[in-house]
């Protein structure tokens, strides 16, 4: 009986409130005229920043934003190429919210960075992001680190693993030690598509 009654409480209050956020009769239809807009807007953001490419594990994502050249181009020329896309480095792995919460919280900071051009021409890493690439690297080569007899009997062979990143030893994979514009000028990357609509080239063109 008291369950009835406290849902039937809530879906009063709830009630309430939505009445409460229904504007009057003669705001109506400036509303829905603004709701319109606002909406619209967010969809024609959401195309032009490629937005949905964000949900995959394509290296190619990277390139929305040309100062990722130089990272997009060394790990093409990288070993991991071929076993590795940048989400497997970059991105959490222990569960898929994990994931999608890392991606989407380092994805705003890069937005904000990028839109108000912030972006350093030499980018480095942040600690949240370190930490990551380092248990994606242990967690790849768990079976070298655990099973390589060689490496067991090495001197100092625990602290090495707790006390170091593994690039502190392994500073090129993948990237290199320069990660500027001016380190890789000549660079084949993915260009991303314009984002001008196609008749409007078609108007600019005819102008001249």
């Amino acid at each position: 009986m008291k369950t009835v009654i406290s849902l039937k409480k809530t879906k009063t209050y709830t009630m309430k409130i939505i009445w409460k956020l229904i504007p009057p009769d003669h705001w109506k239809i400036p509303v829905i005229i603004l709701i319109g807009i606002f909406v619209g807007l967010s969809a024609f953001v959401f195309k032009i920043s490629k937005a949905s490419s964000y949900l995959s594990d394509q290296p190619e994502t990277c390139m929305n934003c040309h100062i990722m050249a130089p990272q997009y181009a060394t790990w093409n020329h990288s070993s991991h190429r071929e076993r590795a896309t940048c989400n497997d480095c970059h991105v959490p792995h222990n569960n898929v919210f994990n994931k999608y919460y890392f991606k989407a919280k380092d994805g705003s900071r890069h937005s904000y960075m990028f839109a108000l051009r912030l972006e350093p021409q030499v980018i480095f890493i942040h600690e949240a992001g370190r930490e990551v690439v380092h248990d994606n690297c242990v967690r790849c080569h768990e079976h070298l680190l655990i099973s390589d007899l060689r490496m067991a009997n090495a001197p100092d062979f625990v602290s090495h693993r707790t006390d170091r990143k593994c690039w502190d030893c392994h500073r090129e994979t993948p990237h290199g030690r320069v990660n500027s514009i001016s380190s890789v000028p000549y660079a084949r990357v993915p260009v991303p598509e314009s984002p001008v609509p196609e008749w409007i080239k078609r108007v600019m063109k005819a102008s001249k």
